[in-house]
């Protein structure tokens, strides 16, 4: 799936977005919800738009540019043609003229538009067009991209001209094209968003006379016409690679189709496929090089070249859609008997299909609800409808798409209505791995909904063992298609589902299972941590999984002690008011988390979230997503209603972006760095105003006194740094040691290091194991690097260790100046930043302990208390230690100030975090 951000360029840059204040006459010529968008935003940016030119209504409906431009007041002009037999129609050309436009606008446009037009404004006509020119010319580039296997795709608005597409060009731009791209990714996640943005961008250079007017070369030049679907059957001498080419470029119209049992049969959502062969049932395909295999997850093909593409839908000649999987299931075809409730409810049915096809004099078992004219807003009415009037009765866009004939919808609505599409049971498909003296099973797919499900695309990353690079599963890496089903199912969990409904004691009830769960299941548990993210198994045990079960039932155990209060209120006489608040739910919550302690950041988050009712979408980290969806299927077995918790393993630049933006979420809570919690922060704002908590950087001072007691502070301090493996956001970044026990310190600092123990984190006796991943070892020594240059003392390590995987030295710094890199930037590694400071200056040691912009935590060695209070008063941090570091507890809120964020993770506080407040006043 494509990535939104960071995965484009242009060939024909622009200078960064500023405020212009030339504006144009505009005309808009064209369709679709893209020609809504370009139309919506030309008029925010200040564009006069003084005529819209769309298609007429289909069967009573407007376009969606149509409809837009009609609640504004805009003149609207509906054409069938604006030509007859090659010449134009002179009551059309004279209806355009009159609104005096400037420049012409077609975003999107399908009919054929005279030179007396195009040429007719003063700065002529702006095409959208999605191909890069002059690659593809012609009404099907998008499906052409596919077809042909093209390795970029992208977007051209040119200068119209009396060729096809041949005008020149103004901008341009491109994006990668995945393996398993579709037609709708392709538009959905480049070509729609920006593809508006540009058009916004191409007028505004027209306004200010900027706009290029590259001539098209005809190097390279293609054009196709439009597919029909006598020309889509699949030729099957070819690779895995080109079929599945054909099979997504003709997704979803016309549709590739082949012959299977003597009818004409097509084929739909095409991937390519990896692995051994799977188990299944033998297919004959007329002309196939061998028979395909209908499996649990599709039918699977093969390419003359031996290798395997799934494809996950099927459709018959009479319009019937079946998932492929299903092709020799009897069920599917067999007719069921309606009891007399049934009957009531297939009339009600049929009185919503009438409501919606008012073209159609009689709603007959072989109606077929889009061949009728209906369009995908109509399916999520008939949707809504069907719930409201037929006693909540939940169903999805699939149902009707797989079924669109009035008779067989109602047969698998009766299916739904029975239960008769409910598994019994959890299937897994799980990644076992012998270590640790025992046997982990690890799911390693998304789970949405109940269910763990291969990625929309079905694409795959690996999961890497730090210990030694090994690959432990390759991890199913979400789409934007994914995060939009899981909230979806979020969504209804929480607004129709049983988790709804629940009362609170119940839903801590629930909560409670799972801990213990995560307790039985705690060894376990540990061992996937620690292969996945390489803390020491010891650590794991106690910290990574022993905190997130007492998270758990520490919240668990506020679920029904959630209250709001009464508040008297000032009114005329007789005050007669009750005022009180409650304590609500926000809804649908996303949560993204970091890779240093994977299950512990899910459970100081989650926890919180589902005590106070809420559902969740959560994205682990990329790279350590293992114990994340092994607690997904704990929470099954918790008894958890389906749809209640969601994980999403993938890029942030993808899903955590998606997440940010969905309209459907209330609530984001994130912990990772500062520069992407602001992005977060941003996309939060712009898309809903959705509630946000941010955890992120860390610099924190911690500060030794020469009245501390030297072997806790040494042993302690050593611990602020090096707990796992640095990897830690709370971790000292600086320390400040009084000058007067400055060399004794570091000199014992430098002792005790040296007997760590560095290796397996799975052997009991390491002390130290590898970080997290490749990249972050690499950052790490570059960090190192960067101090030595500056000037600063490297006292002990800053080394890769010489073995396999990503180990590093712990590292001590000392002789670290202010003004150094290493003394403002976190590391978040094993580094040990060392400053001395004269003795008895207290305020001065607190100004440069405060002279960062982060404020997360921090620390104070001194027998001292009144110093100590002084202090922990002065640190402009969330957490301050006073003769300990690192003890953080269920039951105190954690969080930082300044730019390591706002809001709390644990304590009652973190409930707020997950909670709204509503007043109610009553007069009695």
């Amino acid at each position: 799936m494509l990535s939104k951000t960071s995965q484009f360029f242009r060939k024909f840059s622009t200078a960064a977005t500023v405020y212009y204040q030339n504006k144009l006459r505009l005309a808009l010529i064209g369709q679709s919800l893209f020609g809504q968008e370009v139309y919506r935003h030309l008029k925010n940016e200040g564009h006069k738009v003084v005529g819209v030119f769309t298609v007429p209504d289909k069967n009573g409906k407007a376009d969606p540019l149509a409809s837009a431009a009609e609640k504004d007041g805009t003149p609207v002009f509906k054409f069938p043609r604006w030509r007859v037999k090659g010449k134009p129609v002179k009551e059309v050309i004279e209806a355009y003229q009159s609104v005096g436009a400037e420049l012409n606008v077609l975003p999107f446009c399908t009919q054929f538009i005279p030179m007396d037009v195009i040429d007719y404004p003063t700065h002529g006509s702006i095409i959208y067009h999605p191909s890069v020119l002059p690659r593809h010319r012609g009404a099907s580039a998008i499906n052409w991209t596919l077809i042909q296997g093209d390795k970029k795709a992208g977007f051209t608005i040119f200068w119209a001209d009396d060729g096809l597409d041949t005008g020149p060009i103004l901008l341009q731009r491109e994006c990668p094209v995945g393996p398993n791209d579709t037609v709708d990714d392709l538009y959905n996640c480049f070509l729609f968003p920006e593809g508006i943005k540009a058009m916004i961008e191409a007028v505004q250079l027209i306004a200010d006379g900027k706009a290029p007017r590259e001539p098209q070369s005809e190097e390279g030049a293609t054009y196709e016409g439009i597919q029909k679907k006598e020309n889509a059957e699949i030729c099957w001498d070819q690779s895995a690679e080109a079929l599945h080419n054909w099979i997504r470029g003709h997704d979803k119209v016309p549709g590739a189709w082949t012959q299977i049992d003597d009818q004409v049969v097509t084929l739909y959502g095409s991937s390519l496929f990896d692995g051994p062969i799977p188990a299944g049932k033998e297919l004959a395909i007329k002309d196939a090089m061998k028979p395909g295999l209908v499996t649990k997850n599709g039918l699977v093909l093969f390419g003359n070249d031996g290798k395997m593409l799934l494809v996950r839908n099927m459709q018959f000649q009479d319009g019937r859609m079946i998932p492929a999987s299903k092709y020799f299931s009897t069920d599917e075809m067999s007719i069921i008997e309606l009891t007399e409730e049934e009957k009531i409810m297939a009339n009600e049915i049929k009185s919503i299909w009438k409501g919606i096809l008012s073209n159609v004099a009689a709603i007959e078992d072989a109606t077929d609800f889009f061949k009728a004219g209906a369009s995908s807003m109509d399916v999520v009415r008939m949707i809504e409808e069907i719930k409201q009037k037929c006693n909540g009765l939940q169903l999805q866009n699939e149902d009707v798409y797989m079924a669109p004939k009035f008779g067989d919808f109602i047969q698998a609505v009766v299916r739904k209505h029975r239960g008769e599409d409910k598994e019994e049971e959890l299937v897994i498909d799980y990644v076992s791995k012998d270590v640790n003296s025992m046997t982990v099973k690890i799911p390693y797919q998304c789970f949405i909904n109940g269910q763990f499900i291969n990625a929309e695309d079905g694409k795959t990353y690996d999961s890497i063992n730090p210990t030694d690079g090994s690959v432990i599963a390759k991890v199913s890496l979400a789409t934007v298609a994914d995060v939009d089903k899981a909230v979806a199912a979020a969504k209804d969990a929480f607004e129709h589902g049983e988790w709804g409904r629940m009362n609170a004691r119940e839903r801590g009830r629930l909560m409670y299972r799972l801990a213990d769960l995560m307790e039985e299941y705690q060894e376990e548990l540990a061992t996937i941590e620690s292969i996945d993210s390489g803390a020491v198994y010891t650590l794991a045990l106690k910290t990574h999984v022993g905190m997130s079960v007492q998270t758990f039932r520490y919240f668990a155990g506020w679920c029904d002690k959630i209250q709001g209060s009464t508040i008297p209120i000032n009114h005329a006489r007789p005050n007669h008011n009750l005022t009180f608040t409650k304590k609500e739910p926000l809804g649908v919550c996303a949560i993204v988390i970091p890779w240093n302690y994977p299950l512990m950041m899910l459970a100081w988050k989650s926890a919180a979230c589902l005590a106070a009712g809420n559902t969740l979408v959560l994205k682990p980290a990329q790279v350590t997503p293992l114990t994340a969806l092994k607690f997904a299927e704990l929470s099954v077995k918790a008894g958890f209603p389906k749809g209640v918790i969601n994980i999403l393993p993938g890029s942030g630049g993808l899903v955590g972006q998606r997440l940010s933006e969905h309209p459907d979420i209330r609530k984001l809570g994130f912990t990772g760095s500062t520069p992407i919690g602001k992005q977060i922060m941003k996309s939060c704002a712009v898309s809903n105003l959705k509630k946000v908590s941010l955890e992120l950087g860390g610099k924190s001072p911690l500060i030794i006194f020469n009245d501390c007691e030297l072997d806790k502070a040494v042993r302690m301090g050593m611990g602020a740094v090096f707990f796992n493996k640095g990897e830690n956001c709370i971790a000292a970044g600086r320390l400040f040691v009084e000058e007067s026990i400055h060399d004794k310190f570091v000199g014992r600092v430098v002792e005790e290091t040296k007997k760590m123990k560095i290796g397996d984190p799975l052997d009991r006796s390491t002390d130290h194991g590898p970080q997290n991943h490749k990249a972050h070892l690499e950052k790490l020594l570059e960090y190192c690097e960067m101090g030595v240059k500056e000037g600063a003392t490297l006292v002990y390590g800053g080394r890769q260790v010489c073995r396999p995987g990503f180990f590093m030295e712990p590292t001590i710094f000392t002789d670290v100046e202010d003004y150094m890199y290493i003394a403002q930037e976190e590391s978040f590694g094993p580094i040990m930043v060392i400053s001395k400071f004269k003795d008895g200056d207290v305020d001065g040691v607190l100004q440069r302990a405060n002279r960062t912009e982060y404020g997360l935590a921090s620390g104070i060695f001194t027998k001292d208390i009144s110093k100590a209070l002084y202090v922990s008063d002065k640190l402009e941090a969330g957490t301050v230690f006073i003769n300990t570091y690192n003890k953080t507890d269920v039951a105190a809120p954690f969080g930082g100030f300044k730019q390591s964020g706002f809001g709390k993770d644990l304590g009652e506080e973190a409930l707020h975090e997950y909670l709204r407040t509503k007043a109610v006043t009553v007069e009695y």
